[in-house]
């Protein structure tokens, strides 16, 4: 258990998540939860209070606590993004969680609240921007930049020289070409490959898996 009081803004499952992986692998203890009060229909969450999110500075100040959003990429990120600012306008600290099990290089620029799981590798002279959640098991080629708010979802190849606008979202699977720049607010969907350059605001889509006219029993495996 750490020695640094955290709080955790969501009662989801990402929060649930968040609690343990910040008690296992930091040294950061979690005391409280918080979301926005006409979410707050129960006094704990996982063993710990929960304070509406307007009143949370009446338990635990900036000084006292820190904080981390766990809120997923609702809106296109931009529920996150909404108590991340305030968060920083209130003046609280915002952790990054980087996985011990993660492959990461001292020269990794993480920001903060960052979220960045197990089996994530992330080569040298990669810049991550502030509240970017990495889930488990992406590869971030060399040189890469992801810009702030984005949220990329599992098993995601982005390549070398490549560039995620702010506020994207990439969906499992996905792949980036060497040197492909993704438009702010985008949207990669699972299993979709992209060779070019991505206009901001787009939304790129892959084909989906079809249902042969051939049963499973006349396959010859």
């Amino acid at each position: 258990m750490g020695d640094q009081d955290l709080v955790i803004f969501g009662i989801g499952q990402i929060g649930e998540l968040a609690k343990y992986y910040f008690e296992a692998d930091t040294e950061f203890r979690p005391v409280a939860f918080t979301a926005d009060g006409e979410f707050v229909d129960e006094a704990n969450f996982m063993g710990l209070p929960v304070l509406p999110f307007d009143e949370l500075g009446e338990a635990f100040r900036p000084f006292d606590a820190a904080l981390f959003v766990a809120v997923g990429y609702s809106g296109l990120n931009r529920n996150r993004r909404r108590i991340f600012d305030e968060a920083t306008r209130l003046g609280y600290s915002l952790p990054s969680y980087v996985s011990s099990k993660a492959t990461v290089f001292p020269d990794l620029s993480s920001c903060r609240n960052c979220l960045i799981l197990e089996d994530n590798t992330i080569q040298p002279r990669v810049v991550v921007g502030d509240d970017v959640f990495l889930w488990s098991g992406n590869h971030i080629g060399h040189h890469s930049v992801i810009e702030d708010h984005c949220y990329i979802a599992s098993q995601v190849v982005v390549s070398g020289n490549c560039r995620i606008g702010e506020a994207s979202f990439i969906g499992v699977n996905a792949t980036l070409h060497d040197g492909v720049t993704v438009g702010a607010g985008s949207v990669i969907a699972a299993g979709a490959l992209i060779k070019r350059d991505v206009e901001p605001g787009s939304v790129m889509t892959a084909a989906s898996a079809r249902l042969s006219d051939r049963k499973a029993s006349e396959v010859d495996l």
